[in-house]
């Protein structure tokens, strides 16, 4: 593991956002979703691909609250553009499980 210093910690912008729209991405190489995020008058609705098939439905996602990081680079994923990172842990079994706040908050809400 590498260690990072507190400047380069508060490069990374998280905030919550609430899932407004779950697809099939079929032509992804390993299981995975389209996501629509929607994260506040700020910042707008972005979209994500997530490979959270094996713990969760497409209806369970849908207004989930969840913690995005939305200042990466956009990804390219087949004609799929990510724009943000959903956040998640990884169990043994290499699925994921979603970072999610605990109490519900408004869309776009920095991490503290």
């Amino acid at each position: 593991m590498e260690n990072i210093n507190w400047n380069d910690f508060t490069k990374v912008e998280i905030r919550v956002g609430t899932i407004i729209e779950v697809k099939d991405f079929p032509e992804a190489l390993k299981p995975a979703y389209k996501i629509k995020v929607d994260l506040g008058e700020k910042i707008g609705i972005k979209r994500s691909s997530a490979q959270i098939n094996d713990l969760y439905t497409k209806d369970e996602l849908l207004s989930k609250q969840v913690v995005v990081v939305v200042n990466l680079s956009a990804k390219k994923i087949g004609s799929f553009t990510s724009e943000c990172l959903i956040t998640g842990f990884y169990r043994e079994d290499k699925s994921v499980v979603l970072a999610v706040p605990d109490k519900n908050i408004k869309n776009g809400s920095l991490l503290a």
